[in-house]
């Protein structure tokens, strides 16, 4: 995050992920800066906007971590952050054993192999993803940008998901089969698959009562196919833990809900990922080799 001493950052946090919360505030104390707690509810729900003083706080900061137990990237207070010239860190569901797994990967590399798989899927209008399990789920990419989360995040405005590791985009549609085996965000490392198919971006089946449930909940907006997103962190193992799971080198990842804050248009206060393991990628018709 390049914290500097005579910066202003703010630890936004909540009781569950405290202990978390208070070392990256003495660690803020520590290279000087002007260091602000505060805590939050520990809310379930992700997406949900945290208290309008906490919003107004981000947004009069230099620098913004968010080590919490619901995840704020997708809110319009880190977006609002984010336009004041914020830098901004999110860190949902963040644990101790996370803090000491994917967060202490090489960021310089993951730097370099984002900017290699940049390089790999420009002009690409078409990705389709298949696995052994039985994914088989086709995403219209259009003029959407991808974006590196490589956990560099220098620059006045940016954000970052800690532990990073992973190159993403909002498609523009979808259609076809996704077999979850992996993990999903809420439900924790899965027993059994989880199988959703996809018309026209947006999940017309869920076989996971809990999880149709949740996205209903949301509105119209709780079915809509929000991200793809691509693993490359190479000390991410697959736990059960989204924050990381999303981001294990070899896996895709894709969400439902809100898309808004990175180049989609739908909002919505809702967006779980959910993770697959060793699927096969397809660019325009031809194999997508991973860095």
């Amino acid at each position: 995050m390049d914290v500097s001493d005579d910066e202003t950052m703010l630890v936004v946090t909540d009781k569950r992920r405290r202990s978390i919360g208070r070392a990256i505030h003495e660690a803020a104390e520590s290279v000087g800066a002007e260091a602000v707690y505060a805590e939050v509810a520990a809310d379930e729900k992700h997406g949900t906007e945290p208290p309008a003083a906490v919003a107004s706080a981000m947004s009069s900061s230099d620098v913004v971590l968010a080590p919490t137990t619901r995840s704020l990237t997708h809110t319009e207070a880190r977006k609002d952050a984010c336009e004041a010239g914020s830098r901004v860190g999110t860190m949902p569901g963040i644990t101790e054993e996370v803090m000491h797994g994917a967060m202490l990967a090489d960021y310089e590399k993951i730097a370099s192999d984002a900017d290699e798989l940049l390089d790999a899927l420009e002009d690409v209008e078409e990705i389709r993803i298949e696995s052994d399990a039985g994914t088989d789920l086709t995403l219209e990419v259009g003029e959407r940008d991808w974006h590196p989360d490589d956990g560099i995040c220098h620059e006045a405005g940016c954000v970052t998901n800690l532990p990073a590791g992973e190159v993403y985009i909002a498609p523009t549609g979808g259609e076809g089969t996704l077999v979850v085996d992996g993990s999903f965000a809420g439900l924790g490392k899965l027993d059994e698959p989880i199988r959703i198919e996809f018309e026209d971006g947006r999940a017309t089946s869920v076989s996971h009562d809990d999880l149709r449930e949740k996205m209903d909940e949301a509105g119209e907006c709780g079915r809509n196919l929000a991200e793809l997103g691509i693993g490359i962190n190479p000390s991410a193992t697959l736990i059960g833990n989204v924050l990381q799971d999303e981001k294990v080198r070899g896996t895709v990842h894709v969400a439902v809900g809100d898309s808004s804050g990175f180049g989609g248009d739908v909002e919505c206060d809702l967006h779980l990922d959910g993770v697959v393991k060793e699927p096969h990628l397809y660019a325009d018709g031809k194999d997508l080799e991973l860095p």
